[in-house]
């Protein structure tokens, strides 16, 4: 009785390593980036966000990231804790001094870590912006 080789099955690895291992289908759309498509199935930019309001099929880019926009972006989260402006998602003022003071001690390590190696102005901004919240958390406290 002769015996039959069993042939079981071959795997392939299809995934692309680099650009050039891609056929040309497949580096068409490489460049411009991923695709986002919101609820409604309509592709919306790579790096915008919805806006809240009456349109809600209207989006806008986000700010560019940089150091100064980091440093507002937690200045704002300060403030919101504070109690000076409002939360932007409950839209009510809160206060909450405990997480301002941890994002102002934040501020400060930043500010430590990052000592030397700032640009003027964002070693201007960074100081004024602790100046003030350090006062504004004290005021708030009343310590």
């Amino acid at each position: 009785m002769e015996e039959k080789e069993d042939k079981g099955f071959v795997v392939r690895d299809r995934r692309k390593v680099s650009l050039e291992d891609a056929g040309p289908e497949e580096t068409a759309g490489a460049s411009s980036g991923p695709a986002v498509k919101d609820e409604t199935g309509k592709v919306k930019p790579e790096g915008a966000e919805q806006t809240r309001g009456e349109d809600a099929q209207a989006y806008r880019p986000l700010p560019q990231v940089s150091f100064s926009t980091f440093v507002f972006s937690l200045s704002s989260s300060a403030l919101v804790h504070l109690g000076e402006i409002p939360d932007p998602e409950a839209e009510r003022v809160e206060l909450d001094l405990p997480m301002a003071k941890q994002i102002i001690d934040t501020l400060g390590m930043l500010q430590e870590k990052t000592r030397g190696n700032l640009d003027a102005q964002e070693d201007k901004l960074l100081k004024t912006v602790l100046y003030d919240l350090r006062l504004r958390y004290v005021q708030k406290s009343g310590a």
